[in-house]
Protein backbone atom coordinates (compact mmCIF):
# COMPACT_ATOMS: atom_id res chain seq x y z
CA UNK A 1 0.00 0.00 0.00
CA UNK A 2 1.38 3.40 -1.12
CA UNK A 3 2.32 5.60 1.99
CA UNK A 4 0.08 8.84 2.43
CA UNK A 5 1.95 12.30 2.09
CA UNK A 6 1.87 12.75 5.60
CA UNK A 7 3.85 9.28 6.52
CA UNK A 8 6.44 9.83 3.71
CA UNK A 9 6.89 13.31 5.33
CA UNK A 10 7.14 12.10 8.79
CA UNK A 11 9.24 9.48 7.99
CA UNK A 12 11.80 11.99 6.31
CA UNK A 13 11.08 14.08 10.08
CA UNK A 14 12.00 10.48 12.08
CA UNK A 15 15.64 9.34 9.97
CA UNK A 16 16.23 13.32 10.00
CA UNK A 17 16.43 12.58 13.98
CA UNK A 18 20.13 10.74 13.28
CA UNK A 19 21.51 13.47 12.71
CA UNK A 20 21.55 14.29 16.15
CA UNK A 21 23.56 11.41 16.64
CA UNK A 22 26.42 11.98 13.57
CA UNK A 23 29.33 13.88 15.73
CA UNK A 24 31.95 15.90 14.45
CA UNK A 25 35.74 16.99 14.99
CA UNK A 26 34.51 20.16 16.85
CA UNK A 27 33.77 20.67 20.43
CA UNK A 28 31.10 22.74 21.38
CA UNK A 29 31.94 25.89 23.28
CA UNK A 30 31.90 23.71 26.85
CA UNK A 31 35.50 22.59 25.21
CA UNK A 32 34.54 19.07 26.81
CA UNK A 33 31.66 17.77 24.44
CA UNK A 34 31.50 17.19 20.67
CA UNK A 35 29.88 18.64 18.55
CA UNK A 36 26.70 16.49 16.15
CA UNK A 37 25.56 17.53 12.72
CA UNK A 38 22.08 19.28 14.56
CA UNK A 39 23.70 21.74 16.24
CA UNK A 40 25.75 22.73 13.54
CA UNK A 41 22.79 23.02 11.48
CA UNK A 42 20.87 24.93 14.23
CA UNK A 43 23.94 27.23 15.21
CA UNK A 44 24.31 28.57 11.47
CA UNK A 45 20.48 29.14 10.87
CA UNK A 46 20.91 31.41 14.24
CA UNK A 47 24.24 33.23 12.50
CA UNK A 48 21.97 33.15 9.31
CA UNK A 49 19.11 35.04 10.67
CA UNK A 50 21.96 37.53 12.61
CA UNK A 51 24.41 38.33 10.50
CA UNK A 52 22.99 37.93 7.00
CA UNK A 53 23.50 41.73 6.51
CA UNK A 54 27.03 41.19 6.10
CA UNK A 55 26.69 39.19 3.09
CA UNK A 56 27.83 40.15 -0.43
CA UNK A 57 25.00 40.49 -1.90
CA UNK A 58 21.08 40.63 -0.68
CA UNK A 59 19.99 36.96 0.28
CA UNK A 60 16.81 35.46 0.38
CA UNK A 61 17.22 34.51 4.36
CA UNK A 62 14.28 31.53 4.72
CA UNK A 63 15.61 30.62 1.90
CA UNK A 64 19.67 30.57 2.94
CA UNK A 65 18.39 29.18 6.56
CA UNK A 66 16.56 25.94 4.67
CA UNK A 67 19.49 25.48 2.92
CA UNK A 68 21.42 25.48 5.83
CA UNK A 69 18.97 22.63 7.71
CA UNK A 70 19.14 19.80 5.01
CA UNK A 71 22.67 20.28 3.81
CA UNK A 72 24.44 17.99 6.11
CA UNK A 73 21.22 15.65 6.65
CA UNK A 74 23.52 13.34 3.69
CA UNK A 75 25.84 12.26 6.70
CA UNK A 76 23.30 10.28 8.37
CA UNK A 77 24.21 8.14 5.55
CA UNK A 78 27.77 9.23 4.03
CA UNK A 79 28.74 9.77 8.12
CA UNK A 80 30.84 13.34 9.01
CA UNK A 81 34.28 13.62 6.84
CA UNK A 82 36.61 15.96 8.53
CA UNK A 83 38.10 19.05 6.67
CA UNK A 84 41.43 18.26 6.91
CA UNK A 85 41.44 14.08 6.18
CA UNK A 86 42.44 13.73 2.53
CA UNK A 87 41.06 9.97 2.39
CA UNK A 88 38.04 10.78 3.56
CA UNK A 89 37.79 13.79 1.29
CA UNK A 90 38.17 11.95 -1.42
CA UNK A 91 35.12 9.54 -1.31
CA UNK A 92 32.85 12.25 0.09
CA UNK A 93 31.10 13.41 -3.08
CA UNK A 94 30.51 9.79 -3.87
CA UNK A 95 29.01 8.93 -0.75
CA UNK A 96 27.34 12.18 -0.33
CA UNK A 97 25.68 11.82 -3.73
CA UNK A 98 24.49 8.51 -3.18
CA UNK A 99 23.32 9.04 0.51
CA UNK A 100 21.08 12.39 -0.97
CA UNK A 101 19.47 9.80 -3.06
CA UNK A 102 18.07 7.66 -0.70
CA UNK A 103 17.42 10.44 2.08
CA UNK A 104 15.88 12.88 0.10
CA UNK A 105 13.18 10.66 -1.79
CA UNK A 106 11.91 9.61 1.56
CA UNK A 107 9.31 12.49 0.99
CA UNK A 108 6.70 13.24 -1.11
CA UNK A 109 8.26 13.42 -4.77
CA UNK A 110 7.39 17.75 -4.98
CA UNK A 111 9.35 18.24 -1.88
CA UNK A 112 12.08 15.67 -2.64
CA UNK A 113 12.74 17.64 -5.36
CA UNK A 114 12.55 20.88 -3.75
CA UNK A 115 15.41 19.95 -0.47
CA UNK A 116 17.50 18.13 -2.87
CA UNK A 117 17.59 21.39 -4.90
CA UNK A 118 18.58 22.92 -2.04
CA UNK A 119 21.23 21.12 -1.29
CA UNK A 120 23.19 20.49 -4.82
CA UNK A 121 22.24 24.73 -5.09
CA UNK A 122 24.48 24.51 -1.81
CA UNK A 123 27.08 21.84 -2.90
CA UNK A 124 27.47 24.00 -6.26
CA UNK A 125 28.03 27.21 -3.82
CA UNK A 126 26.94 29.66 -7.31
CA UNK A 127 24.09 31.32 -5.88
CA UNK A 128 24.22 33.87 -3.37
CA UNK A 129 22.49 32.36 -0.72
CA UNK A 130 24.44 29.41 -1.28
CA UNK A 131 27.71 31.08 -0.97
CA UNK A 132 26.80 32.81 2.31
CA UNK A 133 25.99 30.09 3.48
CA UNK A 134 28.61 28.09 2.86
CA UNK A 135 30.92 31.06 4.12
CA UNK A 136 29.05 30.52 7.76
CA UNK A 137 30.18 26.39 7.60
CA UNK A 138 33.41 27.67 7.44
CA UNK A 139 33.32 30.64 10.26
CA UNK A 140 30.85 28.85 12.96
CA UNK A 141 33.29 26.14 13.00
CA UNK A 142 36.63 28.47 13.19
CA UNK A 143 34.99 30.03 15.94
CA UNK A 144 34.22 27.16 18.15
CA UNK A 145 37.92 25.77 17.81
CA UNK A 146 38.81 29.55 18.80
CA UNK A 147 36.19 29.67 22.07
CA UNK A 148 37.94 25.59 22.92
CA UNK A 149 41.44 27.17 22.72
CA UNK A 150 42.44 25.61 19.78
CA UNK A 151 42.40 21.61 21.14
CA UNK A 152 40.89 19.98 17.72
CA UNK A 153 43.18 22.00 15.63
CA UNK A 154 46.16 20.93 18.08
CA UNK A 155 44.98 17.50 18.40
CA UNK A 156 44.96 17.08 14.52
CA UNK A 157 48.04 19.51 14.04
CA UNK A 158 46.34 21.87 11.37
CA UNK A 159 48.70 24.05 9.53
CA UNK A 160 47.92 27.60 8.47
CA UNK A 161 47.89 26.77 4.54
CA UNK A 162 45.60 24.08 5.08
CA UNK A 163 43.04 26.16 6.85
CA UNK A 164 43.70 29.08 4.15
CA UNK A 165 43.12 26.36 1.65
CA UNK A 166 40.00 25.21 3.06
CA UNK A 167 38.62 28.93 3.35
CA UNK A 168 39.72 30.12 -0.38
CA UNK A 169 36.20 30.90 -1.00
CA UNK A 170 34.72 31.99 2.48
CA UNK A 171 34.61 35.79 1.74
CA UNK A 172 32.66 35.17 -2.06
CA UNK A 173 29.83 35.20 0.60
CA UNK A 174 30.56 37.89 3.30
CA UNK A 175 34.01 39.53 3.16
CA UNK A 176 33.34 40.99 6.38
CA UNK A 177 32.85 37.71 8.12
CA UNK A 178 35.71 36.28 6.66
CA UNK A 179 37.71 38.86 7.74
CA UNK A 180 36.35 38.86 11.25
CA UNK A 181 37.32 35.07 11.70
CA UNK A 182 40.48 34.99 10.27
CA UNK A 183 41.58 38.15 12.61
CA UNK A 184 39.69 36.80 15.45
CA UNK A 185 39.55 33.32 15.30
CA UNK A 186 42.64 32.05 13.23
CA UNK A 187 45.68 34.79 13.31
CA UNK A 188 45.50 34.65 17.48
CA UNK A 189 45.84 30.67 17.03
CA UNK A 190 48.43 31.00 15.20
CA UNK A 191 50.20 33.56 17.18
CA UNK A 192 49.56 31.11 20.46
CA UNK A 193 50.63 28.23 18.34
CA UNK A 194 47.38 26.46 18.36
CA UNK A 195 47.52 26.46 14.50
CA UNK A 196 50.74 25.64 12.39
CA UNK A 197 52.24 28.64 11.17
CA UNK A 198 53.73 27.63 7.46
CA UNK A 199 53.24 30.72 5.57
CA UNK A 200 55.31 33.97 5.71
CA UNK A 201 52.57 36.41 5.98
CA UNK A 202 50.09 36.74 8.26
Amino acid sequence: MEKSRLEQQFDFILEADKEKSIYRQTRLSNGVDRENDADHAWHMALMCILLSEYANEKIDVLRTVSMILIHDIVEIDAGDTYAYDKSALSTQRERELKAAGRLYNLLPPDQAKKLRALWDEFEEGKTPEARFARTLDNVQPAMLNSATDGVEWVNHRVRLSQILTRNKNTADGSAALWEYSYQHFIKPNVEKGRILGDVESL
